[in-house]
This record gives structure tokens, C-alpha cells and sequence, in this order.
């Protein structure tokens, strides 16, 4: 099983590679393209609605073809879209370029987290999302690196995508090893049997269900808070305050950095902490953050408030995700990790473009009232999910 853990964390670093990438690169892009700032947040939503869709159809997928197989397939398809965009020159082509990149992500992660969470303790399921920051982190140091050589962003999406090729000849190769884990061994029996194992619900039934209702909303108010930091960032920060786009690019990257760094401690502390007390001081940390940022400093305020943002993410969505099968009982967990990734998705879709639609009506200024806003909506239904 170690050996295992070791290619989830691999698979993991390639589910955070190209995340921050749009963010970091949109800046250059948009100029290119002739576009408005806000056309990213189209892009954003075609990722995010592709990643819906695989997770609401994670479980038939994995009841068939298997987690190593499904984790394969949707790295590859990652790796293909992202060479497509660096060989992009117009706006349009990234538009469908964006739907293999967003089916690729989403069984992978419903898997791979529902797989951790019930097999794994919380320590790893946070150095997992600290892999994922790993990925997260190195995207926008690599973009960063091609923007201050002729702003050749194209660059930057082609040596990711060479990259995430690269994990997909390791996941070709470690196959056997899903395919004799004893979990995969007992998906095989049980395949085509109505048993506890495999037993979905429909999202009638979830909602029916005790604190789900909240349980998602804090799910969907999480990640419209991170991917809306993520993916704004650089544009508040060159914008709102004249930064360079190669500077801009390396605050995100700062950011991420935090959530990576926050998530591998956060595992150490989990063996002294419970969930629900790591979900208390990240959200303590993430409102420190943005109040860093609303207050009238100079402009140093920004890495250290997003650097700060990032660390109290780290710890929150690894413990809400581990949470899962000990507040709804692991018969339910795999149907809950689904929709609750589902609605994780559905926030980072709507949220990233709704605030770009402020941005360009109002004023991206409004960037840290708007985090500070989710920041609220997640400290209340994480509240009621966890009494």
C-alpha cells in the first residue's frame, strides 16, 4: 500500500499543475487575444463545469474501469489539452481545448480523495492535497519563467503539458500495482453485485440527508474562495497596482506555495488536532489575510496577505474531505465525496467569472471584499456541519 500512496501522491502533483496556470499567464493572454480581462473566466468555467460532469459520473466510471485506470486516463487527457493551448495563437480553440482539461480532472479527484479518506489517516490526506500544492506551486514558476523571456506563455503550457506526459508513461507503469491492491481485487468481485460497496444515491436522496445541505455549500464556498484567489490575483495585483505581469505571476505562485507548505504541516498536526480544529485556524488565518490586504499598507501587503490566504486554505478542504465518511458513514461516503466535489466544482465555475463580471462593471479593486465575503459563508456552514 505504501507504493500505492506514493503514485496517488505523484497523480496528485499532476492534478495541481495546471490549476494556477490561467491566472498566471491571463495578463499576457488577454492582451494577445485582443480580449476582455473577464473572457478568463470563460475559460474557467468550461474547466470547471468539464470537472462536474466526471464527478457526478466518478462512481459508475470507477465501478468499471478501476481508480488506477480512471487516474491514467484523465491525466493524459490533461497532458493533451495543455500542449493544445500552448499551440494556441486565438482565444477561441481554448474554449474546447478547456473541456478535455476539465474532464480530466474530476474522476480523478472524487477517486482518489473518497480512496484516501477511507483507507488512509487525516495525515496523509493532507500531505496528498500538499502534493497537490506541489503541482499547484511549480505551474506558475514555470509560466512565470517563460513570461520573462518575451512573455512566451505558450511556452509555459507546453513545458507543463511535456510534464504531466511524463506521469502518464509512471501511471502506465505502476497499473500492476492497482490491478493487485487489495482494493481493486475486491472492486472486481464485487462488480455488477448491488453490494453496500458500490451503492450510489441520487443527489434527492443526498440532500435528504442531515447537514448535507450545508456540508455542500461549505464545499462550494471553499473552492470559489481559493479558485477565486488563485485565478485573480495576478490581475488585482498588476491592475490595482501597476506590478509587472512576471511579479504578478510569482505572488500567485506565493500563494499556492502557502497552501503547500500549510498542508504539509497540517499533516503533522493531525496526528495532535482533530478536523474540526484545523478547520478553525485555517479560517482564523484566512481572514487575517485578506484583512492584510484591505488595510492601507504598501504594496508588500499583497504576497504576505495572499501567502497568508494560502496557508489557512491548506488545512480546510483536506480535513472537510476527510471528514466525510465519519459524519455520513462510509456506506454513503462515495456518493457524498461526488456531489461534494460536484459542488466544489459548480463554485469554482460560477464564482471566478462572476467576480471577472465585477471586475469589469464595478472595479477589480473589490478583489479582498469578495474573499472576504466567502470567507464568511464558509466559516458559517462548516459551523453547522461540524457541531
Amino acid at each position: 500500500m505504501l507504493a500505492l500512496l506514493i503514485i496517488i501522491y505523484i497523480s496528485f502533483i499532476s492534478l495541481g499543475l495546471p490549476d494556477a496556470l490561467l491566472g498566471s499567464a491571463w495578463p499576457v493572454m488577454y492582451q494577445e487575444f485582443s480580449v476582455s480581462v473577464s473572457y478568463a473566466g470563460i475559460i474557467s468555467m468550461i474547466i470547471s463545469l468539464g470537472t462536474v460532469v466526471s464527478s457526478f459520473l466518478s462512481a459508475r466510471f470507477i465501478k468499471r474501469f478501476g481508480t488506477g485506470r480512471v487516474t491514467l486516463v484523465s491525466v493524459a487527457m490533461t497532458a493533451i489539452a495543455l500542449i493544445g493551448f500552448g499551440l494556441s495563437h486565438t482565444f477561441f480553440p481554448l474554449l474546447f481545448l478547456a473541456i478535455p482539461l476539465g474532464l480530466g480532472a474530476g474522476s480523478v479527484d472524487a477517486a482518489l480523495n473518497n480512496f484516501v479518506a477511507l483507507h488512509y489517516e487525516a495525515k496523509h490526506m493532507n500531505w496528498l492535497h500538499s502534493f497537490w500544492g506541489v503541482g499547484a506551486t511549480t505551474g506558475p514558476v514555470i509560466m512565470s519563467f517563460w513570461l520573462a523571456r518575451n512573455n512566451n506563455w505558450n511556452m509555459g503550457y507546453i513545458t507543463i503539458g511535456i510534464i504531466q506526459s511524463v506521469l502518464v508513461v509512471a501511471l502506465i507503469i505502476s497499473l500492476p500495482l492497482w490491478n493487485n491492491s487489495p482494493i481493486e481485487k475486491k472492486r472486481r468481485q464485487n462488480k455488477g453485485k448491488n453490494s453496500e460497496d458500490i451503492k450510489a444515491l441520487s443527489l434527492t436522496q443526498i440532500l435528504k440527508i442531515p447537514r448535507s445541505k450545508m456540508a455542500l455549500l461549505a464545499f462550494f464556498s471553499y473552492c470559489s474562495l481559493e479558485l477565486t484567489a488563485g485565478l485573480w490575483a495576478s490581475s488585482y495585483s498588476v491592475n490595482n497596482y501597476g506590478i509587472s505581469s512576471e511579479v504578478a505571476a510569482f505572488w500567485t505562485s506565493i500563494y499556492y506555495l502557502g497552501i503547500t507548505i500549510g498542508r504539509f504541516f497540517s499533516g503533522f498536526m493531525s496526528i495532535q488536532l482533530s478536523n474540526k480544529q484545523l478547520i478553525k485556524i485555517g479560517l482564523s488565518i484566512i481572514f487575517g489575510g485578506i484583512i492584510l490586504i484591505i488595510l492601507p499598507l504598501p504594496v508588500w501587503k499583497i504576497p504576505i496577505g495572499l501567502s497568508l490566504i494560502g496557508l489557512g486554505c491548506a488545512p480546510i478542504y483536506p480535513s472537510m474531505l476527510h471528514q466525510t465518511p465519519r459524519i455520513f458513514g462510509k456506506e454513503l461516503s462515495q456518493s457524498m465525496m461526488g456531489v461534494q466535489m460536484a459542488f466544489a466544482y459548480i463554485g469554482s465555475t460560477f464564482t471566478p467569472p462572476l467576480f471577472g463580471l465585477i471586475a469589469d462593471l464595478i472595479s477589480i479593486s473589490l478583489f479582498p471584499a469578495f474573499l472576504l465575503l466567502l470567507a464568511f459563508i464558509l466559516l458559517f456552514t462548516t459551523e453547522i456541519v461540524n457541531r
